[in-house]
């Protein structure tokens, strides 16, 4: 049976209150009660800092089972590196891996920065050396990479490509793993909007694919509003 698991590109905004936050919440209480309405985050922190033993070990702590956290890769492996084979690219898999150990760890998001031209080289390679037992999706943010040869090195390994909204770049919806990503960015969605997502996501789940579904975060809290309301549509 396929899950839909639905949130945002993180939580820890106080410009929620009270809308979703309630007012008396302490931000040290932020993720707790965010998992008590969502079940999956999306996690830009690890975009800049390796997160530490005790801070997944908080995370998971503070959250129910079957919370998932998608963790954005380390901005060293996508904008320094830029996907070519190193070191650290292990190191950031070793320290993630408690939340895949746990069975808390969603899908690993690498965006690629908007200059990145594609490099089908370079995208081979670094498929091949990717832990096979964790699933990985791609947001690419230079147009040169929405081809066919991209998405057939994606499908060879069971990598999503990451549907992700943008105001200078349609990415189409092609399916490329037995699950689906999808970053939506709008700051509004009309209730027309909200339906035909649920739709897409209905005939996603009917074909077996764990969906996850992250809205835009920041100065509102109309994302979480938004996938609350999407999880509601398909509460069990």
């Amino acid at each position: 049976m396929a899950n839909l698991y639905s949130g945002t590109s993180g939580f820890a905004y106080a410009s929620w209150k009270p809308d979703f936050y309630p007012a008396n919440v302490p931000s040290k209480k932020f993720l707790s009660y965010y998992a008590g309405r969502l079940n999956a985050v999306e996690i830009n922190y690890t975009f800049r800092r390796i997160p530490s033993a005790a801070t997944l070990e908080n995370w998971v702590n503070t959250t129910p089972a079957g919370f998932l956290f998608a963790p954005k890769a380390h901005m060293r492996i996508t904008h320094i590196q830029k996907l070519k084979k190193a070191e650290f690219t292990d190191l950031f898999f070793r320290a993630i891996d408690p939340l895949r150990t746990a069975g808390r760890l969603g899908p690993v998001l690498f965006q690629l920065p908007p200059a990145f031209r594609c490099d089908l080289a370079v995208l081979e390679q670094f498929l091949v050396d990717l832990p096979s037992d964790f699933r990985c999706a791609f947001e690419f943010r230079h147009a040169s990479w929405l081809a066919e040869p991209v998405y057939a090195l994606l499908k060879q390994h069971n990598v999503a490509l990451c549907l992700a909204e943008s105001e200078k770049l349609v990415v189409p919806e092609v399916i490329t793993a037995p699950f689906v990503y999808a970053r939506l960015r709008k700051e509004e969605y009309s209730a027309e909007d909200r339906l035909e997502i649920a739709g897409r996501v209905e005939q996603l789940l009917s074909q077996g694919r764990d969906t996850y579904v992250f809205f835009k975060h920041e100065d509102s809290p109309a994302g979480a509003l938004y996938a609350e309301e999407l999880l509601r549509r398909f509460a069990k």
